[in-house]
């Protein structure tokens, strides 16, 4: 996908805690004297995922700004700003400041924790399998899901109205809801026409509530295939609320557009400043023996420091490698975004029309679905 709304007075406020403040310390540090009192140091609590990997919060109070590292460096008001909860399956060390305070912003102590999950290779440590025994369409999960919504565009110049579970804003439908989780096991991210020219469909993501950095991600997935359809499953850095896309980064793991050629296809992309679009990374994995994407397949990325890699259908089955010397023959204002300490959400989305696969014509049939099976992480 591509360019992303960011709230403004969220830049606003993280610029203006970020200035001024260009260091700090495990023992609290005052960016512009007083004798005021630092703010209590964050709290880091972990809630059990799977296979002895957990999620961690932080969480602090009211008024501060979070800053975290995970990689055992003292934080500073300069290290990534805590937006969601994270996975955490790897041996590593989580360090966390609160900073704020009025009229002079201060730092707390160091907050710590280690983890020593020994997770071997290979091992699934985090998933939504949308399982439903309802024997009715359910809401996906909303400790996991949030929506995008409305239709605006979003930057692409997108036709759809995206609707989130239980609104009945026209034109979306509480009884004809844009996704859910079917009796059938799937998710259900259903484009729909209800009266000429008018479009509706969904765009959940985690924001806010999952994300992780690094492991073989997976999704598991049917797309439809007609003029105007622009099914993607991609992750944005947590940072998107700070810095803007596309500084945050931008990894798509399944997307295409348009009715099925021959060969199909899927894209596999990263994008960052100064590769974007035109100037992007993006490699097209051609589907064999009369494969289409509207069949199921796998659609995976192996997620390491410094190594993005495609797959599809099995791991072994790598398609596109990208890392910072794939950068060298675009430009010299590219910057590789992957590896900042930021975690990254998900989103699952189908699009309608956009500067990318055009409008839907009468050949374009409604209702459509993209079903989803599974979201998964394995360690790597």
């Amino acid at each position: 996908m591509r360019v992303r709304a960011v709230s403004l007075a969220a830049a606003v406020l993280a610029s203006v805690l970020m200035c001024g403040c260009g260091g700090g310390n495990s023992g609290g540090m005052n960016f512009g004297g007083g004798g005021e009192n630092p703010p209590a140091a964050p709290t880091i609590s972990t809630t059990a995922a799977q296979n002895g990997a957990v999620i961690v919060t932080l969480a602090g109070t009211a008024g501060v700004v979070i800053n975290y590292t995970v990689d055992g460096s003292t934080p500073t008001p300069a290290s990534p700003q805590y937006q969601a909860p994270f996975l955490v399956a790897s041996n590593l060390s989580v360090k966390a400041i609160a900073v704020g305070g009025a009229p002079v912003l201060m730092s707390s102590s160091v907050a710590s924790q280690s983890f020593s999950p020994n997770i071997p290779s290979g091992t699934l440590v985090w998933s939504d399998e949308f399982t439903n025994t309802s024997g009715a369409p359910a809401q996906p999960n909303p400790a996991v899901w949030t929506y995008d919504t409305g239709n605006s565009g979003f930057g692409n110049g997108e036709l759809e109205n995206y609707c989130s579970w239980g609104s009945s804003t026209s034109p979306c439908s509480t009884t004809s809801p844009s996704e859910f989780v079917g009796a059938d096991g799937y998710l259900h991210i259903e484009a729909q026409q209800p009266s000429p020219g008018v479009y509706t469909s969904a765009r959940l993501k985690t924001q806010g509530l999952f994300s992780f950095q690094y492991g073989r991600f997976e999704v598991r997935a049917m797309v439809p295939e007609a003029q105007g359809f622009w099914p993607a499953a991609w992750l944005l850095g947590n940072n998107i609320s700070n810095v803007n896309w596309p500084a945050c980064g931008e990894q798509d793991v399944l997307e295409r557009v348009n009715a099925a050629l021959s060969p199909d296809w899927n894209e596999g992309s990263v994008h960052g400043t100064g590769f974007t679009g035109g100037t992007g990374l993006g490699t097209q994995y051609p589907f064999s023996n009369g494969q289409t994407a509207a069949q199921w397949h796998t659609y995976g990325m192996i997620w390491s420091p410094g190594n993005v890699q495609y797959y599809i259908d099995a791991p072994s089955n790598v398609y596109a490698t990208y890392t910072p010397s794939s950068l060298t023959p675009l430009n010299d204002g590219a910057v590789w975004p992957f590896d900042d300490g930021q975690s990254n959400f998900i989103i699952l989305n189908l699009a309608i029309g956009g500067s990318w696969p055009g409008p839907p014509d009468s050949s374009t049939p409604f209702p459509s679905e993209m079903l989803v099976d599974y979201v998964r992480i394995y360690t790597n």
